[in-house]
């Protein structure tokens, strides 16, 4: 992130060959960006180090980071944080791209290096179940005197204890067998036992005999917790990425009608809720979460009645309330831009390519940064805004600068991102998180542009839209703010006024706002289609209006222009003929655009045959029907009625645009892709 004042006042310098740092470096550097404290030395030796990551529990003593990395021609391996739930690849920057060759030897020896890696794990985990087993067996009980059951204010439930004090809990399969343990010292750090298998493996306090409720829970302090409150079982998890699997094989285990609750951590993170959220989804099962940062023993500890967090059905107050008094006390709608952006929203802003969005979205922005009192008439809160810019940088560059000297504006509380990330993986999401913490103020309003440069995976996918709602529904969570998605609409005319990608993405609006684009010089027109807790607000209409930039002169000494949304008046509504007219010209458009923009004469220009190629591919029309379309003799058909109206004329193969506004539209559109 970088201040709005240094992106834009300040002269070009030409970049600084840049200064590779060793591979040891820039896997910590990786680890940084992820959220992850690295350990101050980094040893790519093949092998797995685990180090304390200072994400959560007792620093130097809880080591739930870990990695493994190989000094090869091309440094790689991964690294990740248990308790955080980050799991990543990482590959040291050589200077340079890697060719085909190198890049299909990296893919094989990473590839090797993982199948010898399972093998090692493989073995690992065979000796560790025969030596856990023996460790296990040699353990006396533990009491409820020993320093961290005392601190946690829980009874040791078989839990037993080593030479050296530490305690020790056992970790099962679904089977029965033992296949690792937990070591938990007095000052409450950590460990498993090395090489042990701990993936799907829980153990469980108390008997599932009698009828009830069955719990999860991430951490042995936590299931000993909710037993001793219900005197009902609970089983260990023992992380958070584990809920899932033991979820899975508990539902297997005692079917369909045992009533399962997860009872997560509400860690900072959001992980403890985004896998117990997981698990419910998949098998049925329920999930509570502390009101408070932390576990359900935290909860206790601070005072707090488990009970009534465990049962809510139990609370004074009635779960159904009247609806009279329900709806006396006031809960007005909190507006950064009044009936437009709502206070701690979800919003996308959709429209076509080149059709005026950004400049809107930008418009918003600008207004709130500048603490401009109104935008369109509607009252605008003052508010820090946080604008992820994926794409066209020296374009957004010129448009800020040409609304600053439109409006007369300077200190802008605003920061642009120099590049995208990744928004829906850890170490994007993490890198986000850190940069805005960085910053020192707390932001009203992240604007991500565009939804694609910042997402991994398809738009299209209901899978992959979940992870990027979740993402940003965190980023709205981490800083109580709103959340604005900038995205296209599809190619085809009739999805022009919805959002391209999964139908996922409109269930979880708050508000949905369309821009469509002013056609034969029409108005750019602004739609609210859902506002989910008030009333749809009326369509408002505006036009870009050029403005020069002070001090900006390209190479060959022009002034350099850019272009503000001003407000503009409802346009008037064409006659049938008229609209006849425009909706045959928006086919040659649509045309136009996805035939490559050919410009002949300095005008727009499409050939004949690109025509019926894009009318039988695109819009699916049969050969013969594309034939009458493409005839300048076929009365009534797509090209002899816009060369009737003068709207386009014949130029060598094809035709070319004639109509001045028609022109500058297209061209415009076409420096805007």
């Amino acid at each position: 992130m970088a201040n709005i004042e240094s992106i834009f006042g300040g002269a070009f310098t030409p970049p600084v060959a840049e200064i590779l740092d060793p591979p040891e470096i820039q896997l910590q550097t990786a680890m940084r960006n992820a959220g992850i404290e690295p350990p101050e030395a980094i040893y790519l030796d093949g092998r797995i180090h685990r180090f304390n990551s200072g994400t959560k529990g007792k620093p130097g003593i809880d080591k739930s980071g870990w990695y493994i990395g190989y000094l090869d021609a091309i440094p790689a391996g991964r690294f990740g944080d248990w308790r955080s739930d980050i799991e990543l690849s990482w590959r040291a920057d050589i200077g340079r791209k890697l060719d085909a060759a190198e890049r299909m030897a990296h893919v094989r020896r990473l590839a090797e290096l993982k199948a010898q890696r399972d093998r090692e794990l493989e073995r690992q985990h065979e000796v560790a179940s025969n030596t856990v087993d023996k460790i296990w067996y040699e353990c006396g009980a533990a009491n409820a005197d020993h320093p961290y059951l005392k601190k946690k204010g829980i009874h040791p439930h078989g839990a037993r204890i080593t030479g050296d004090g530490r305690l020790v809990l056992p970790l099962y399969d679904e089977n029965g067998v033992l296949t690792s343990l937990q070591y938990i010292d007095i000052d409450g750090g950590k460990l498993y036992h090395p090489g042990g298998a701990t993936g799907a493996k829980f153990t469980i306090i108390g008997s599932v005999d009698e009828p009830g409720t069955l719990y999860i829970a991430e951490g042995f302090a936590t299931a000993a917790t909710i037993h001793e409150e219900t005197n009902r079982p609970c089983v260990v998890s023992y992380s958070a990425s584990n809920l899932v699997p033991v979820t899975e094989l508990m539902r297997e285990k005692y079917g369909i009608g045992q009533d399962i609750v997860i009872v997560a951590d509400n860690d900072a993170s959001g992980v403890g809720q985004r896998y117990a959220d997981q698990a419910c989804a998949k098998y049925g099962a329920r999930y509570v979460i502390p009101e408070i940062q932390g576990d359900v023993n935290d909860y206790r500890i601070a005072g707090h009645d488990v009970a009534l967090l465990l049962n809510p059905a139990n609370k004074d107050d009635e779960w159904l309330t009247p609806a009279d008094s329900f709806s006396e006390q006031p809960a007005p709608i909190k507006w950064l831009v009044k009936h437009w952006l709502q206070e701690n929203a979800l919003i996308m802003v959709h429209g076509p390519s080149g059709g005026g969005k950004t400049f809107v979205v930008l418009d918003w922005c600008l207004h709130m940064a500048a603490k401009m009192p109104t935008w369109f008439g509607h009252k605008t809160k003052p508010g820090n805004v946080v604008y992820l810019a994926g794409e066209g940088h020296q374009g957004l560059r010129g448009r800020v600068a040409a609304w600053k000297h439109h409006h007369q504006s300077s200190g802008l509380s605003m920061w642009i991102s120099k590049t995208g990330c990744d928004l829906n993986t850890p170490e994007g999401f993490y890198r986000v998180v850190n940069h805005i913490n960085s910053l020192d103020i707390k932001p009203q309003l992240i604007v991500v542009d565009t939804l694609h440069r910042f997402m991994n995976g398809d738009e299209n996918s209901a899978q992959d839209t979940k992870t990027m709602l979740d993402a940003c529904n965190n980023l709205m969570t981490e800083f109580n703010c709103s959340t604005l998605l900038v995205h296209h609409t599809g190619v085809s005319e009739e999805s022009q006024h919805r959002a391209r990608g999964s139908s996922a993405w409109r269930g979880a609006l708050d508000i949905e706002i369309s821009i469509v684009p002013g056609k034969d010089d029409q108005p750019i027109e602004i739609v609210q289609r859902k506002s989910k807790d008030a009333e749809l607000s009326k369509d408002l209409f505006a036009r870009l209006q050029s403005v020069v930039i002070p001090n900006w002169i390209d190479e060959d000494g022009e002034k350099v222009t850019s272009a503000v949304i001003v407000a503009s008046d409802a346009p008037n509504k064409p006659n049938k003929k008229e609209s006849t007219y425009i909706k045959l010209k928006k086919t040659l458009e649509r045309a136009w655009d996805e035939t490559g923009c050919d410009i002949s004469d300095e005008k727009p220009y499409i050939t004949k045959s690109a025509l019926f190629n894009f009318l039988v591919t695109n819009d699916g029309l049969p050969e013969s029907t594309a034939n009458q379309y493409v005839k300048p003799s076929a009365k009534g058909k797509l090209i002899n009625e816009l060369l009737n109206a003068e709207i386009i004329k014949s130029h060598e193969n094809g035709w070319v645009f004639i109509n001045d506004v028609d022109i500058s539209s297209l061209m415009m559109r076409k420096k805007n892709e």
